[in-house]
């Protein structure tokens, strides 16, 4: 098989064209050609990624917000807390797309096709990518799409994170654009572990997500139901405009996503990138991408696998969805247990998978032991 590209990337996402990015900053990869195939053209303002961060990241340039502090809430519990180090950072989806085109397309190296993916089939030397009009071919092959063969195993946990978003802007000032609101559990809970989160863009503007840890989605009346309770009881809103929408879906799952295999390797959610007990995806992309382009750098396999002592973080996801699946304690009192009795940073290196064992030791005992004990036992003995 005689390759067109040396890289061909399949869907044009938040994983994909962070990975290009990528490698479009490595000089040492400078003379590699991409091809990417995409169905969609990335024209609209699809989604937001808000995500916490230390220090400068690799997309701060086209930050559409960033706070310092940020509050939490829950029943009997509210503070606004301090993020130290961190920033809480947020990216507009049509911000994102365009600046990813904008140097693909100054590059000189990326050839983008919109269509539809019909196969995939690789060798030893090489990868096809048939679309309805044309094969192309490829060294290696960088998916972001989830396959039927890559489906959720039906033995795995079926939680979803879903989420409904307005974009509100109100006559007088109501929002402190300094402090968004990272979760609020004060929220009805009766579907199941239900928050939301406000990021203030101005005194008269912001974004309002209603979020649920469920397994099954809601109608468009209970996510309208949702956010309008939550304007008028804790904002005191009754009068406002929408000017913006957003809906999405992450899976919580501990069903284990491949990697990838041979020549091809999966990227995103399709790679195992989102973290099944939080859905928080966009800095294990990141984190993801620079090691893939490492491991081109040094001409390795660039399916990067996740070192043995990493995975117990998957071990404390799998105890947290069997805590939250089989309602063994509500969602909104465990986090406010970490919320209330561990700084911050702590709990943000905890979800992002950066704590050393003592802190987690430290973390852990913040919440009841026996009901944890007993999900981990059953986690562990689970074939």
């Amino acid at each position: 098989m005689r390759p067109s590209h040396d890289y061909i990337f399949t869907g044009g996402g938040l994983a994909g064209l962070s990975l290009i990015m990528h490698i479009l900053g490595e000089s040492s990869l400078s003379q590699k050609t991409i091809l990417l195939i995409d169905q969609d053209a990335k024209q609209l303002n699809d989604r937001t990624w808000c995500y916490w961060e230390s220090g400068k990241g690799f997309f701060d340039d086209i930050l559409f917000r960033k706070w310092n502090k940020a509050w939490f809430h829950a029943s009997g519990y509210s503070a606004l807390k301090e993020l130290g180090s961190y920033s809480y950072k947020m990216i507009r989806g049509i911000d994102f797309y365009r600046h990813c085109h904008s140097i693909i397309a100054s590059s000189g190296r990326v050839d983008v096709v919109q269509a539809t993916v019909d196969s995939i089939t690789q060798d030893s030397e090489g990868v096809s990518v048939q679309t309805g009009e044309a094969t192309y071919s490829g060294s290696f092959l960088f998916n972001s799409i989830i396959f039927p063969d890559n489906q959720i195993h039906p033995k795995a946990f079926p939680l979803l994170q879903h989420f409904k978003g307005w974009v509100i802007e109100t006559e007088d000032p109501v929002f402190d654009p300094e402090c968004p609101t990272l979760m609020d559990f004060r929220v009805d809970q009766s579907h199941g572990t239900t928050f939301v989160y406000v990021m203030p863009f101005s005194p008269n503007k912001a974004l309002v997500e209603y979020t649920l840890f469920t397994p099954a989605l809601l109608d468009e009346a209970g996510y309208k139901n949702g956010l309008q309770n939550y304007l008028e009881q804790y904002l005191g809103l009754s009068r406002y405009s929408i000017t913006e929408e957003e809906f999405g879906v992450i899976p919580m799952t501990d069903h284990l996503f491949s990697p990838g295999e041979g020549r091809i390797v999966n990227l995103g959610t399709a790679g195992g990138q989102t973290k099944p007990s939080s859905g928080y995806t966009f800095r294990f992309i990141q984190k993801h991408a620079a090691a893939v382009v490492q491991a081109l750098v040094n001409d390795e396999n660039p399916i990067v696998k996740r070192h043995y002592l990493d995975k117990r973080f998957f071990w404390y996801d799998k105890v947290l969805l069997h805590m939250l699946y089989f309602k063994k304690m509500p969602g909104a009192r465990i986090f406010r247990l970490l919320f209330s009795r561990n700084p911050i940073q702590r709990i943000f290196r905890f979800l992002d998978n950066e704590t050393k064992i003592h802190e987690e030791l430290i973390l852990l005992n913040t919440l009841p032991q026996w009901p944890f004990m007993k999900a981990g036992w059953k986690e562990l003995l689970k074939k």
